[in-house]
């Protein structure tokens, strides 16, 4: 079975459609969802959360190629995961003064394993690492961003310049970088 048979199974309910669609996508979309939260259940529950919307919105997806799956797929699972954190009131994001941008130089971030990445990006507080992830991580604008928390486009710039400014120190603490 290929993507497009799957959906065009999952449009008529078909459950081997729907388990193939899953059992392709699920360990990927499980590590975007671990990206904005820290909790493993809570993740799988946003994750399977996230599935049954697609599903259950399937019909106003119009396939184009193997990529537009995973990219639906992913836009859910971040809506999922904003919701969540909103609910859990774990995501605030406050006006700020605009950031001075953080450079480090790339040959030391190349030393570092994206497993070490991860670990420290996991510890940034919830509203910069959701801005970090969707700014970096995702690739959304930072005009998109600020739509989506109705907040402002230099709010959003300084949440990820914080987080950089974060990640940077808690990079020479641990003496990943000089």
């Amino acid at each position: 079975m290929n993507d497009q048979k799957a959906i065009e199974g999952c449009k008529k309910q078909d459950r081997i459609s729907q388990k193939y669609l899953f059992d392709t996508y699920s360990d990927g979309m499980l590590m975007v969802c671990l990206r904005y939260v820290k909790n493993l259940p809570d993740a799988e529950e946003i994750m399977l959360n996230g599935f049954f919307n697609f599903f259950k919105t399937i019909d106003r997806f119009i396939y184009n190629g193997n990529t537009g799956v995973g990219g639906w797929l992913k836009k859910i699972m971040v809506n999922e995961c904003l919701m969540f954190l909103r609910r859990k009131g774990g995501l605030k994001i406050v006006e700020e003064q605009l950031a001075a941008e953080v450079s480090i130089d790339d040959g030391q971030i190349s030393r570092i394993s994206a497993n070490e990445i991860f670990q420290l990006i996991m510890e940034l507080p919830p509203g910069y690492r959701t801005v970090f992830n969707m700014a970096v991580v995702e690739e959304y604008s930072h005009k998109e961003i600020a739509a989506m928390f109705n907040i402002t486009e230099g709010t959003s710039k300084s949440q990820l310049s914080k987080a950089k400014n974060l990640l940077q120190k808690m990079l020479k603490e641990k003496k990943m970088v000089l």
